[in-house]
């Protein structure tokens, strides 16, 4: 009876062990196949909306739904409080973090201008899988160029965002809509910034404040960064390896990043591919929806740089945008909101005192 029942034991941590190692290979994975269009050399094969029929492809959608369905419900069932404590609960008073909450504006206008400013130079929209053609590389380079510098310093901050919003609905132009969905990203901070301005230390706060947003426009400027970040990783979830696994097992092919087997536990490269893109799908979702934001960023934080060593500064360029946001969404709680407009509306320079100067002015 004593070995039947040690016997059992083992053979239930045994399913325990092998259970968690699919969780971490189901979470990493996504990390191995993260922008793959990015790095992978040759012609690339098209979408083929039928391979989401695969049985595999089936569950795993199927499962991230469900799993996020029952994520909301918790959420729901939590009067929409997370699960990690916040900022409040390791000791941050409402004025710290009013002040933390004005920096937000700068801190992701350097994150997003970098990259911008690669891109211009290198004849590339947005990303690095887009090269512009001939003569459009200068022009729409320069038009980058202007918009990175714009946000860098932050002088006509909503201007530029504008532009930028134009620049992202004329890009299937030059890169398809797919180009154009997988860089969803793009038009989430272009809203930020023309909801929220460039916030309190910026060239606009000081020299033209008349043109800084209403504290109604405010209040809506971190939901729209989070929905275009979310967006962008549900477009690369079927456009790179769910909707088009001959691209994903393709890039595998050049890049065996297929760590699984390291684990003691090897998984096909299909339904690993899948697996990545289950994840990606799960966060996007989450994002979207704004169902435990802050958690999922902590789980997705690990897979998104842990490639960094393998495809070195380009992810890590390209990535900073993203690097940003996280960051800006995982101090950000339900009781933010006011805490935001006040660091955003005062700040070093209240946007009433810089009004004022400039009436005196005229």
């Amino acid at each position: 009876m004593s070995m039947a029942r040690d016997s059992s034991c083992v053979g239930a941590g045994g399913i325990t062990v092998k259970a968690i190692w699919i969780v971490v290979a189901w979470l990493l994975g996504s990390s191995a196949e993260a922008h793959v269009k990015w790095f992978y050399k040759g012609e690339r094969p098209p979408v083929q909306w039928d391979a989401l029929l695969n049985p595999i492809t089936l569950v795993v959608i199927g499962g991230v739904v469900v799993l996020v369905a029952a994520l909301a419900a918790l959420q729901r069932f939590r009067g929409g409080h997370g699960l990690i404590p916040t900022m409040r609960w390791f000791g941050a008073s409402d004025d710290h973090r009013a002040a933390l909450f004005s920096f937000i504006p700068a801190i992701l206008a350097v994150h997003f201008a970098v990259p911008l400013f690669v891109g211009s130079v290198q004849g590339q929209l947005f990303s690095p899988d887009n090269h512009l053609p001939g003569g459009w590389a200068y022009i729409l380079g320069l038009l980058q160029a202007g918009i990175a510098l714009s946000l860098f310093y932050g002088g006509l901050t909503r201007i530029s965002a504008v532009l930028l919003a134009w620049l992202w609905l004329i890009s299937p132009v030059f890169i398809g809509l797919e180009g154009m969905l997988d860089n969803a990203y793009i038009l989430g901070f272009a809203a930020f910034f023309f909801l929220a301005g460039r916030g309190p230390i910026s060239v606009d706060r000081l020299i033209f404040p008349r043109l800084e947003p209403s504290a109604n426009l405010m209040r809506h400027a971190m939901s729209a960064l989070r929905i275009g970040i979310g967006v962008s990783l549900l477009s690369a979830a079927f456009t790179e390896k769910l909707a088009n696994p001959a691209l994903a097992q393709a890039f595998l092919q050049q890049f065996p990043l297929n760590f699984t087997s390291s684990l003691g536990l090897p998984i096909p490269d299909d339904v690993f591919l899948r697996l990545a893109g289950g994840v990606e799908l799960l966060v996007g979702l989450c994002l979207t929806f704004n169902i435990f934001p802050r958690e999922i960023i902590i789980i997705a934080w690990l897979p998104i740089n842990l490639t960094l060593t393998v495809f070195d500064w380009v992810e890590l360029v390209g990535h900073l945008p993203i690097y940003g946001a996280f960051a800006a969404l995982l101090i950000w709680d339900n009781a933010s909101l006011p805490l935001w407009l006040r660091g955003m509306r005062e700040g070093p320079l209240p946007v009433a005192q810089a009004v004022r100067s400039a009436v005196k002015q005229t």
